[in-house]
């Protein structure tokens, strides 16, 4: 090579070494953090704002979004964790929103019969 490498040459490149693992370390950190405070929040759509964390290092604005969204209230109800009653008196609702007729205590869902189930009025 022409030359000798003595210590301070070493010390550079292991100096170089940490300064590169710190650096992909906090960039990890970083990339991360709005997924992960998402998921302390119970966000409902945490896997969303994780994968928006990370995709956003091809560019800062969906990091940005990704933290922002992480961070907004939501009042999203899941129905799975709602009372019995009350999630009948959603479905109710629901089924009365697409027109449907009202729920039968016995079985499944009434509704008027007409030309696309099948079966002609008489």
């Amino acid at each position: 090579m022409g030359f000798q490498l003595d210590f301070w040459d070493y010390a550079t490149f292991a100096a170089l070494f940490v300064i590169g693992a710190a650096f992909l370390g906090v960039l990890i950190f970083i990339l991360g953090l709005p997924g992960r405070i998402a998921i302390a929040r119970k966000h409902p759509e945490a896997d969303a704002v994780y994968l928006m964390g990370w995709i956003g290092f091809l560019a800062v604005v969906p990091w940005i979004q990704a933290l922002v969204w992480a961070f907004k209230p939501t009042d999203v109800i899941d129905l799975r964790y709602l009372p019995r009653d009350v999630q009948r008196q959603t479905d109710d609702i629901i089924r009365q929103l697409k027109g449907e007729g009202p729920r039968r205590q016995d079985g499944p869902p009434t509704h008027p019969p007409g030309p696309d189930d099948g079966s002609a009025p008489s």
